[in-house]
């Protein structure tokens, strides 16, 4: 998919009613331009070990496809720590993804299923959720603030799995603070929910934490771990950016070594309300396991 769809894709989902105005769309394309998104997948996070680092501590991966097609995508949102790389080279990794994503995975998809598929499917694991993860809610309210206003309605159903047992308390404190639209997008499973997400996808297609009862987020000795820099979707995404790179290296020269640097859109009143409520409530709990890195994500990822 070339960034002409891409920004034909942009205008369709912002002329819904329920996805905002031309201003919005606007916005939208004006942040590509001035951050130079659609050249994001010509520019490699170097050196290697560097983009190792990042997989090893902001834990995403694909897992396969759902039985109508769409990508399922597994997020170790309790285990990430963020802690290896600056928040711009985290930032610059996030946004690759959604690029190859809308770019590579979902055009491909499309031409698998013999139908137009446009959105994800992803499965967020709670698994090792502290208190302690209110240290990283600036940086993942960043990122979530990114994927709500540049790139909305990629996501048709965020599963939580794994919940702490502290999640059921915050959950009734957060869930009506939350919009309509993206309340109906989340669904909180049992455990780590492998009956229920049997009803959408192929065995092969689960999460390694899900398809043992009781497995948190570790992996038996013959699972591709799916978040490795050696599994074959990292692998083939450093490549693809790689090779993106060559090309273009006679017109601007060699990749440089550097993060980008990505202006973040601002969270809009009612975002800002709900994370201060979240960090509230959760400041509230003494003692035990929090879920801060969840809520921040559930409330701003959304549509």
């Amino acid at each position: 998919m070339c960034t002409k769809d891409i920004h034909e894709g942009l205008c369709c989902v912002f002329s819904r009613p329920e996805n905002g105005t031309f201003l919005k769309l606007m916005d939208c394309l004006n942040w590509r331009l001035q951050n130079e998104i659609d050249s994001v997948l010509a520019k490699p996070i170097l050196p290697a070990d560097l983009y190792r680092s990042i997989r090893d501590t902001l834990l995403v991966g694909l897992t396969g496809y759902s039985k109508q097609g769409q990508p399922v995508y597994a997020f170790g949102v309790g285990l990430s720590t963020f802690d290896r790389a600056s928040v711009n080279y985290y930032l610059q990794s996030h946004i690759q993804m959604n690029e190859y994503r809308d770019r590579v995975v979902l055009p491909g998809a499309s031409e698998m299923s013999g139908k137009q598929i446009n959105t994800c499917l992803k499965v967020m694991d709670m698994t090792g959720l502290k208190l302690s993860a209110l240290n990283q809610i600036k940086m993942l309210s960043t990122i979530t603030a990114v994927d709500d206003l540049n790139y909305p309605e990629k996501t048709e159903t965020y599963y939580i799995v794994n919940a702490p047992y502290v999640f059921s308390a915050c959950w009734k404190v957060v869930k009506p603070l939350l919009q309509e639209r993206t309340k109906k997008k989340i669904k909180v499973l049992y455990g780590p929910g492998r009956d229920e997400l049997l009803k959408v996808m192929d065995y092969a297609s689960l999460p390694h934490f899900c398809k043992r009862e009781g497995s948190g987020s570790g992996s038996s000795s013959d699972e591709v771990d799916c978040y490795s820099y050696d599994h074959p979707f990292h692998q083939e995404l450093y490549n693809y950016v790689k090779q993106q790179a060559l090309r273009n290296q006679d017109s601007v020269g060699p990749a440089k070594q550097g993060s980008m640097h990505v202006r973040v859109p601002t969270p809009d009143l009612e975002e800002a309300k709900i994370m201060e409520t979240i960090q509230s409530e959760l400041h509230s709990l003494k003692g035990g396991d929090g879920i801060s890195r969840s809520f921040s994500r559930i409330t701003i990822e959304g549509p």
